[in-house]
């Protein structure tokens, strides 16, 4: 399992929901007595792995196995399975219990769901005929911490479920989630939405409001001063860049799962070639919070300078008089192990970053975002689609060149998709069934609103010297994410001053005041989210409803370590993405559970 997070030096008690999580889920175990055999879904299981470690499920009595196809084989006569509410799992589960009926196999089965049951998986237990011998049960999972600034509430599909398929069960748990943040720090004064679904999200939270009001005797102050909800549907164009700090090259690269990466042991030093071992990725990890940030190019040059310190380091060590001196190059060594988990990462992501092909995308990236060639753009794509270049990586910049166009006309959009179902196949016309009802393929029908939008937000900027960078544009070389420049404005002087620029954008915004009561009220403008008046900092949650990039997650800490900032940010989303994952969602022969 992945190292768990310390959660100490969060801005809230992130600590008391992993604990409260952590009880919840023993109590379960717990209160079915005697051996049992906990099955989990596959998915859940690194969720799981950043609330409790293995051993304390085990001393539940319990033996852990994951969901798989197979029939369960195991000797306990009470099984326990923890899954999401996806319909392929609870036939799943079906399968299972059928298997053991027909061998005559009698036990106590037990089904709970995360976060909740859905009406459509008890309809297929009944249409399965095993309701009668399982109990249902919920465990209400609704918020992982992933580090001290990050939760998320682990919705793979959500982007999906919204914007394709209309089902808008994702939006009540993000809801359900800040419900519960201000059961625990206080109802938050200010609210800014952007977007079709984060106004629906505000919606839900009203009526929660009346029919589970929030206890503010607990809290005098709220310690979340505002909250600023964002649909990915706001700036799609994000995730299709390339980000180029530390972590999200690592992303880009190798995925990032449940805050860690699963490498070659040997990739890491290890003498353990085809061995797989997990590297956490997390704020206990001093170094990399110190560097995760920063320009991959600028980290390369740090790791390359510290690792240089240590080899004098030792070459000193025989000159070494004192007890005081000694004392100081062994706490040098206490270090060592980062710097050579970091070295050994970043020299193997740079056998990526160092090849021409890798210059080659993030040229035609920058290319495409300046709008200024079409020809040289739509060309590139095309040949990408004859060499039959991975189609999520086609996709990719497809995408990002329609998103900046306003769709493609009408003789290239067919052109365009009649090739990549000529190379690709044919099952491929769901996946671009899928792109189109998102809007993330289209043809041209007015003129591209993105210039004006790149002038208004100051988009795309001459970023000269990333190791000490100015602006949030040091992140993807050049372009600022149209989404944390909608929270530099929030922040600094309230989105009033900018509501030609959200005229352009998809999707209602609004700017909420509430009081005391809990009541919401329209109110003028809201302007700066800057110090409070004793002077400490206000704390900003921002939600991403349909994922977050690691590259907006920099940008906001970016903005908050500035000098002159009187606020922190914490981030709230239904997931971590980067442009391939997102659209991987999309594709239809994809595995989506």
């Amino acid at each position: 399992m992945a190292q768990i997070p310390n959660l100490e030096n969060s801005l809230l008690d992130l600590s008391s929901i992993r604990q409260q999580s952590q009880k919840e889920l023993l109590g379960l175990l717990k209160n079915i007595r005697g051996r049992k055999s906990v099955v989990i879904d596959p998915k859940l299981s690194g969720t799981l792995s950043l609330l409790i470690q293995t051993s304390l499920l085990k001393e539940t009595d319990s033996e852990l196995r994951l969901l798989s196809n197979g029939p369960l084989q195991t000797d306990c006569l009470k099984v326990v399975y923890i899954v999401r509410s996806h319909t392929s799992l609870v036939k799943l589960i079906c399968s299972n219990i059928s298997s053991d009926v027909s061998k005559g196999l009698q036990r106590d089965y037990f089904i709970y769901f995360v976060p909740r049951p859905t009406v459509v998986c008890e309809k297929i237990l009944e249409e399965e005929k095993v309701h009668q011998v399982v109990t249902i049960g919920e465990f209400p999972l609704y918020i992982v911490p992933l580090d001290e600034d990050v939760v998320s509430l682990e919705l793979d599909l959500s982007y999906k479920e919204c914007v394709v398929d209309g089902d808008a069960s994702s939006l009540w748990h993000v809801a359900k989630a800040i419900h519960k943040l201000e059961c625990l720090f206080g109802v938050i004064p200010n609210v800014k939405s952007l977007g079709k679904s984060s106004s629906k999200v505000v919606d839900i939270l009203k009526r929660m409001e009346v029919e589970e009001p929030v206890d503010i005797s607990n809290v005098a102050i709220p310690e979340i001063n505002s909250i600023i909800l964002l649909d990915r549907e706001v700036d799609i164009i994000t995730p299709m860049c390339f980000n180029l700090t530390y972590d999200g090259i690592i992303d880009e690269i190798l995925r990032i799962n449940n805050g860690s990466v699963d490498l070659d042991a040997s990739i890491m030093g290890a003498q353990q070639d085809g061995k797989k071992m997990k590297v956490p990725l997390n704020s206990s990890d001093k170094l990399y919070k110190e560097i995760r940030d920063l320009q991959f190019g600028v980290v390369m040059q740090m790791l390359r300078e510290r690792a240089m310190t240590m080899k004098q380091d030792y070459a000193e060590i025989s000159s070494t008089r004192t007890v005081s001196e000694l004392k100081d190059f062994v706490k040098k060594l206490n270090t060592l192990p980062e710097i050579s988990r970091h070295v050994n990462l970043a020299q193997h992501l740079f056998t990526f970053t160092s090849k021409p092909s890798f210059s080659a995308r993030l040229d035609i990236e920058q290319t495409i975002l300046e709008g200024e060639a079409y020809d040289i753009c739509f060309e590139y794509i095309e040949e990408m689609i004859h060499k039959q270049e991975p189609l999520i990586s086609v996709l990719r910049l497809l995408v990002l060149f329609s998103a900046t166009n306003g769709g493609l006309p009408k003789k290239s959009f067919d052109y365009v998709r009649r090739e990549l179902l000529h190379s690709y196949g044919f099952e491929h016309m769901f996946t671009l069934s899928n792109l189109e009802k998102a809007g993330l393929f289209k043809k041209q029908e007015s003129k591209s609103n993105w210039q004006s939008l790149n002038r208004s937000l100051k988009l795309l900027m001459d970023e000269r010297d990333p190791s000490n960078p100015s602006d949030i544009s040091y992140i993807y070389s050049g372009y600022a994410p149209v989404s944390v420049r909608l929270i530099q404005h929030a922040i600094r002087s309230g989105w009033h001053p900018i509501e030609e620029v959200l005229k352009l954008l998809p999707g209602p915004h609004l700017e909420l005041k509430r009081g005391v009561s809990s009541n919401y009220s329209y109110q003028d403008p809201i302007g700066s989210f800057d110090r409070s008046p004793d002077g400490h900092r206000s704390l900003v949650l921002v939600v991403f409803i349909g994922g977050v990039t690691f590259g907006e997650i920099s940008a906001l800490r970016f903005l908050s370590s500035q000098e002159r900032a009187g606020y922190d940010f914490i981030v709230l989303t239904t997931k971590i993405i980067n442009g391939d994952t997102l659209l991987e969602t999309l594709v239809s022969n994809s595995m989506q559970n």
